[in-house]
């Protein structure tokens, strides 16, 4: 063990530094348990319940599924029943904000509790001015009741530790998320380009790749959602996850202005001060441009961040980020049946050394430009008082520039990297996409009918130059074994249109059952192609007080083609020479690229079932299973014969997800603990095209062959709390443990060896905590709100090695590196 620490690069002082921290953690166990008694010998609580309902020109409906947050002294949520109703059991006394909301509705309003007082409370909904998918029903609205919709509100948002401060980076506080080996989100098994990704209902993926494309300040985030089957057929163009993202609305009667992380963050390596280790500081304001009219607002953060890979010398081993992220939004109410929100999200950075690891050093690592913006507009049409018009469009750009460090021989040794990155891309996309979607009043058959149909068309366009320069292998004796050599530089261009309708029918049969089902139908240019895919749900209330809920559904999904993929063909090709020991060429195989038959969509077909019980006021349980099966994914696959070769992109591949996860949360009075388990297995054919011909292509092409993911994790125990502690404080624990992702062991000439994904990295294992404390001051004639504190990572110093020696040959095969060492960050906001 001592000789790995050395070789991980790991400081003599780590053990005594872990030392340490355990009586800083006792001291905060501590304080939080006697917060608790303090709390709750001087309080005499009171209790809240009540009901969310709407009225219309049929009467009063309750509202099953609206969320209801109380926000005061003490900071609660819930979630109104099957009846429409909810509590809160133990409340501590004071003046709060209740505010309930459910798709297209929503209400707000101040109220006081005493001690000992048992207030009910009734909540009617009002048509929202801030939604995008406005659903209203008569005695439902949750549009997609028959999967699992988790959110991470904006109170989570601000109290999480959070090392990236991007609202990505807490995606993995939801069950069946993880951030895989790379560093990429993978939400419920699926590839990041698999998965769909919206911001206000805009799809904001790059049309090339298919991954998420969009950086957003934080500030400017009001809510996170995964939905991990969304049956609603207005969703489509993915096989996965959906993440979906909400940003707040412009404050209509009073500006607001906050400015934080104003001081940089320091770089030290080897106990001495190396610069600036990040920058990264945010300005947000909010106000009125027509009091109840018109509001904006206006966010602009900087980021200069550097992030070091352990294992490497200590001013050899970071990459360096810059960029500059803009969110302008202006939101319009001009009457009582019309609102529309307008925003531009700009987004350029730059990334040095990206691919940086412990076996390849930053001259052999490629920077990374992009540019790009986004123009969203959104119309919403309340015509009468239960249906909804909303017409949208949005423009985006994502340009992306990969360019070498320098231009010496590219060669991969056995334990690091030598010369040039191999690949140079130049890259020019854009989309614009146009949806209507309309919403029909109630109709009544056996039953409340709620309508909704829609059309949504995109046009993307690519256009771009790559090359490739030679790659070398070389082996354990250190010559070189194999030369890669490659064709001229390629041009290349290619649009698509896509078209689709959806109709969708959420009908009511009782206050205890309900289903929802539809169709959506896509067409495709590129596959020249029509898609049927019929998707249901249902929910049923087991118990007359419906705090039994068993919901389920089924559907069939297509995902893009990314404009990446047809022009494969206009890649260079690549020649691979053996070389013998004498330096002579011993064979040479010329592969051709090629599609194999013309391409098709992916093809998923997704079912759930899930059992929720609240099981008393405070406790509330869910245990669920769910099962994916994706046909027709697209790979890519070398196949030599003695002097010529193929490399084929085709439809071949499949893979698989099945999870089953319980989870609970429990409600105390000053804190809210969730907790999950999930078992999970994801298998599929291994060869990506995008680890070929991405962002950071790999030189060797190996066949393509089954095995478990490479975000694959069975096992995974996630635990986090909002503790409402004494002084004011705010405490959001995260504690994530899982099983290591897989790897696969390769000989020097990087072909497989035995099964794929047959090895793993050691159990992953991590505990972080943000503790924060608000004061308010005056600055001049204005009061200033502060809010102030500090995050540690990785509390306990677990190793958790980020790289591995896979290659046989070497001398130190199966050792692991670059594990992530505990960080301490400071916080602080200063809100006007």
């Amino acid at each position: 063990m001592t000789e790995l620490r050395q070789a991980n690069g790991r400081c003599p002082g780590t053990q005594k530094r872990r030392g340490t921290l355990l009586p800083i953690l006792f001291s905060v166990l501590w304080l939080l348990h006697s917060g608790g008694v303090m709390g709750q010998s001087v309080t005499n609580s009171g209790s809240m319940k009540g009901e969310v309902l709407v009225v219309d020109a049929t009467g009063r409906s309750y509202v099953p599924g609206a969320v209801i947050l109380l926000n005061g002294p003490i900071n609660l949520e819930t979630a109104s029943d099957v009846a429409g109703h909810f509590a809160f059991p133990s409340v501590v006394p004071g003046t709060y904000t209740i505010k309930a909301t459910a798709p297209g509705l929503e209400t707000e309003k101040s109220i006081t509790v005493n001690p000992g007082e048992a207030i009910e409370v009734s909540l009617e909904l009002q048509l929202s001015k801030t939604t995008t998918d406005v659903t209203v029903t008569g005695s439902s609205a949750d549009a997609d009741m028959s999967t699992t919709t988790q959110t991470i509100e904006q109170k989570t948002l601000d109290d999480a530790p959070n090392a990236d401060q991007k609202f990505e980076t807490l995606l993995p506080l939801v069950p069946g998320v993880v951030r895989g080996p790379d560093g990429r989100i993978n939400m419920k098994g699926a590839r990041s380009t698999q998965s769909g990704a919206l911001v206000n209902s805009a799809n904001v993926t790059d049309p090339a790749s298919g991954g998420p494309a969009i950086n957003l300040p934080i500030d400017v985030v009001a809510s996170v959602q995964v939905v991990s089957n969304p049956f609603d057929p207005q969703y489509g163009r993915f096989t996965g996850a959906l993440s979906t993202v909400e940003t707040k609305t412009g404050d209509y009667n009073k500006v607001h202005f906050s400015i934080q992380n104003i001081l940089p963050r320091w770089r030290s390596r080897a106990g001495t001060i190396a610069g600036i280790g990040a920058a990264t500081p945010r300005m947000t304001i909010t106000g009125p441009l027509i009091r109840n009219r018109a509001a904006m607002m206006q966010s602009f953060e900087y980021r200069f961040v550097r992030t070091p890979v352990n294992s490497l010398p200590p001013l050899e081993r970071d990459t360096k980020l810059e960029g500059f992220n803009s969110y302008s939004q202006a939101d319009f109410t001009p009457s009582s049946k019309q609102t529309a929100t307008v925003s531009l999200a700009v987004y350029p950075q730059k990334l040095d050394y990206m691919g940086l690891n412990t076996f390849t050093p930053q001259p052999a690592t490629t920077d990374f430009h992009q540019r790009g913006y986004q123009v969203y507009v959104q119309h919403r049409y309340f015509a009468r008082e239960n249906t909804a018009l909303i017409s949208q469009f949005s423009y985006k750009t994502y340009d992306v520039d990969l360019n070498p460090q320098n231009d010496d021989p590219y060669r991969l040794l056995i334990d690091t990297t030598e010369g040039g990155f191999f690949n140079q891309q130049r890259r020019r996309t854009t989309r614009y996409e146009s949806v209507e979607t309309y919403q029909f009043a109630p109709r009544q058959l056996l039953g409340s009918h709620q309508v909704k149909l829609g059309w949504d068309y995109a046009h993307s366009e690519l256009a771009g130059v790559e090359a490739f320069r030679p790659a070398e292998l070389v082996g354990a004796s250190g010559d070189t074994i194999e030369r890669i050599e490659f064709s001229k530089p390629s041009a290349f261009e290619v649009n698509q249109n896509e078209t689709a309708f959806f109709l969708a029918d959420q009908w009511t049969v009782s206050t205890r059952i309900s289903f929802n089902y539809g169709v959506r139908i896509d067409s495709d240019t590129i596959t020249s192609s029509v898609h049927f895919e019929p998707r249901a749900g249902v929910l049923l209330s087991l118990t007359g007080d419906g705090k039994t809920l068993l919901k389920g559904g089924a559907g069939i999904f297509y995902d893009r083609v990314p404009l990446m993929l047809p022009r494969f063909t206009d890649l260079p090709d690549r020649t691979v020479k053996l070389i013998g020991p004498g330096g002579q060429v011993s064979s040479s195989t010329a592969f051709d690229n090629r599609i194999a038959g013309s391409l098709e969509n992916p093809r998923s077909t997704t079912w759930n079932v899930e059992l929720e019980r609240q099981v008393t006021a405070r406790l509330a349980v869910r245990a669920g299973y769910e099962n994916r099966v994706t046909a027709r994914d697209i790979i890519v696959s070398s196949i030599a014969q003695s002097q010529s070769g193929v490399i084929a992109l085709s439809n071949a591949g499949s893979d698989s997800y099945r999870e089953f996860q319980v989870s609970g949360r429990y409600e105390l009075p000053r804190a809210a603990l969730n907790g999950s388990y999930v078992r999970s297995r994801a298998y599929g054919d291994l060869n990506d095209p995008f680890l070929f011909i991405g962002n950071y292509p790999q030189a060797v092409i190996q066949p393509d062959q089954k095995g478990r993911l490479s975000f694959d994790a069975p096992n995974r125990v996630l635990f986090w709390s909002d503790i409402q502690g004494p002084w004011k404080l705010t405490f959001l624990p995260v504690y994530d443990v899982h099983t290591g992702f897989p790897y696969s062991v390769q000989n020097q000439y990087r072909d497989y060896v035995g099964p794929r994904s047959s090895e793993r990295f050691p159990r992953f294992q991590s505990a972080d905590i943000q503790i924060t404390r608000p004061f308010t001051t005056h600055f001049g004639h204005k009061q200033m709100h502060l809010r102030a504190g500090g995050s540690v990572f990785n509390v306990f110093n677990h190793d958790n090695p980020r790289d591995v020696q896979n290659v046989m040959e070497s001398s130190n095969f199966g050792h692991f590196y670059n594990d992530a060492w505990r960080e301490f960050r400071g916080k602080m906001v200063f809100e006007f």
